[in-house]
């Protein structure tokens, strides 16, 4: 191991919880779309934008957890880690990027978009909390205060 448990642990809390922050955004930015406060171009080179910080921050994660030996963990953010990156890749030449103001109301993919971003972000909340729950865990093993053994404290 690289860093202690703790340490790592909070650093994917910390990173699960921005991506949950950024997750929220595209809900309300493709609402906004939705409701016509945005135009298209608009809402695409926002969501464009903060695409590959979504996928680098998963990707981390996963190299994280691989390093420290968390294989459960690591195992189980295998599928949204590749779809991420499949989402990426399948996008066509001529499009601006996973979301493209040509195409976000044709075939109802601003609907998919939606549909996308809520399944993410229930996955994700779920995920900050096994993150929390094997933090509390792994901060309750590792303990950094000796506590006075039961003995002792009976002699006294």
């Amino acid at each position: 191991m690289i860093l202690p448990d703790p340490f790592v642990l909070s650093i994917c809390l910390v990173d699960t919880g921005g991506v949950l922050f950024l997750l929220v955004y595209f809900v309300i930015t493709l609402s906004d779309l939705e409701c016509d406060y945005l135009n298209a171009q608009q809402c695409c080179s926002k969501l464009n934008f903060w695409t590959i910080p979504k996928i680098v921050a998963q990707l981390f994660i996963e190299v994280l957890l691989l390093l420290h030996g968390h294989w459960g963990l690591f195992l189980m953010n295998i599928p949204i880690t590749g779809w991420f990156v499949w989402e990426y890749m399948k996008v066509p030449t001529g499009n601006t990027g996973v979301y493209d103001p040509t195409e976000i109301h044709n075939r109802g993919q601003l609907k998919r978009h939606m549909w996308h971003c809520m399944i993410y972000l229930c996955y994700f909340l779920v995920v900050f909390f096994i993150y929390l729950y094997c933090l509390i865990i792994s901060l309750l093993k590792a303990s950094p205060f000796k506590r006075p053994d039961e003995d002792t404290l009976s002699e006294m």
